[in-house]
């Protein structure tokens, strides 16, 4: 939509909830017991609402978030909802301050929820806004930590899905943990599917090397996070000494941490969040560096979101499937042969109200 006859933005509503999960989210750096978001109503002086949620981590963050963005609305009241154009503007609004946490993820979720606002007032998914075309997205089911034994059912239920790609979470113990977790899920998936693990930033760079040398027989896609995500160096040396691909990038915020990344040779693959970069506006920016870098790129979370975004990315890899916010999602996306595909009109979500009062935190 042109700026100039972009509908201006009248209020910025919030809502937070606690969703359940349909499976728990055990990681090698703490437990999720359930999804906060933060749901975002953007209307315009026109009467469309664009929609978007946040992913809080944790119910502590979720008062403050939403008490940024009653702030910002009297900053962005009137102006009109134009996403690049508001991006630049609030970019450099907080350019002292900075951008990082929970001014980051304000900023990106707002950013989502303009997009979205864009496609519902022309009756477009945003990623024919985004000059693509509505494809199947091939994802992977996303897990966190798992029992091979007790969670078969679970995993042999992902390939009856269609995926073909799982990442699960290890590192919750030592290294003969990991090895009997890692060949405990092999055996369930068999050797056509592809395998990736998450260490959630849990060792060393020595201890990576250590445990991933032991794990290359396992035939994995990616070793995700084995170090501190701040770590680059450490990231580089576990890159340089690893047979499997280091996987890195959904705590980079926006494009400047993906330079820093970039430049350390830090990662052979990247999946940048969409909370964290800037929304869609900023993964938009960062497209180019991974293509310029001939880094593939996946998704980190935000299914419905992300699903419009990579068909129109370059060296786009795959869309993590690890589903938040269907409890409050009128129609939650729907999963056909291991894919994702948009859905419109904008990113294709209303509330499901009546969950969204059940839930509401």
């Amino acid at each position: 939509m042109p700026e100039a006859t972009a509908p201006a933005i009248r209020s910025i509503a919030t809502r937070a909830v606690a969703a359940p999960l349909s499976r728990p989210l055990r990681t090698a750096s703490g437990s999720i017991p359930n999804a906060p978001l933060l749901l975002l109503d953007v209307e315009s002086d026109e009467g469309v609402t664009g929609r978007a949620w946040i992913f809080g981590y944790t119910t502590l963050t979720l008062r403050a978030l939403a008490a940024f963005l009653e702030d910002l609305e009297e900053v962005v009241k009137g102006q009109p909802a134009a996403p690049t154009a508001l991006y630049k503007d609030l970019e450099a609004r907080f350019r002292l301050m900075g951008r990082q946490g929970l001014v980051g993820m304000a900023l990106s979720g707002l950013d989502m929820a303009l997009w979205d606002l864009q496609g519902r007032a022309l009756g477009k998914p945003v990623v024919e806004l985004l000059g693509g075309r509505v494809v199947p997205v091939p994802a992977y089911d996303s897990y966190g930590v798992v029992d091979p034994v007790a969670d078969r059912a679970a995993l042999e239920g992902s390939l009856e899905k269609g995926f073909r790609a799982i990442k699960i979470k290890i590192g919750v113990g030592d290294l003969a943990w990991d090895l009997d977790n890692v060949a405990g899920v092999r055996e369930v998936v068999g050797p056509e599917v592809r395998l990736m693990v998450d260490y959630n930033q849990s060792l060393s760079a020595p201890e990576a090397l250590r445990r991933i040398a032991a794990l290359e027989r396992f035939d994995l896609t990616w070793v995700e996070e084995p170090v501190p995500a701040e770590d680059l160096a450490g990231h580089a040396r576990v890159r340089a000494g690893s047979a499997i691909p280091i996987q890195t990038g959904e705590n980079w915020w926006f494009g400047p941490d993906m330079a820093h990344a970039i430049a350390a040779g830090a990662c052979d693959l990247c999946m940048p969040d969409l909370m964290k970069v800037g929304g869609i506006t900023g993964w938009l920016r960062l497209m180019g560096q991974a293509e310029a870098a001939a880094l593939p790129v996946s998704s980190h979370l935000f299914i419905e979101a992300s699903a419009h975004v990579l068909p129109v990315t370059p060296l786009a890899h795959y869309l993590e499937y690890m589903d938040l916010a269907s409890p409050v999602i009128a129609e939650p996306p729907t999963l056909a042969e291991g894919c994702v595909t948009p859905r419109g009109p904008g990113l294709g979500m209303d509330w499901d109200e009546g969950a969204v009062e059940r839930y509401r935190f």
